[in-house]
């Protein structure tokens, strides 16, 4: 069996999407059939920002690429580690023999 994908919308795809079927004359199954999004999704997304409002949906804004600057300087130090550890395995390799 094997596990559905489920596709991941961005906090502005969100909010256009909502913004959208607020307008006067369009339908949630009109926006829904537009944008490929079930109404389910739709309806989901109204109630998420009725109760959150604009932190209704954080996606990728600035914390994210607060998160990849800290996990590349991580990754970078992790590296240069690695890199001392097998230098110094190296040198007490040739001390040994």
């Amino acid at each position: 069996m094997t596990k559905k994908k489920y596709q991941r919308y961005s906090s502005e795809f969100k909010c256009l999407a909502l913004k959208r079927a607020s307008e006067d004359g369009v339908t949630d199954k009109e926006v829904c059939k537009e944008l490929g999004v079930s109404e389910r999704q739709l309806r989901r997304w109204r109630d998420q920002f009725r109760l959150d409002g604009e932190e209704a949906f954080p996606g990728l804004n600035q914390s994210h690429s607060e998160e990849v600057a800290e996990l590349k300087r991580k990754l970078k130090r992790a590296e240069q580690e690695r890199d001392f550890l097998k230098d110094a395995a190296v040198f007490f390799a040739k001390e040994s023999s």
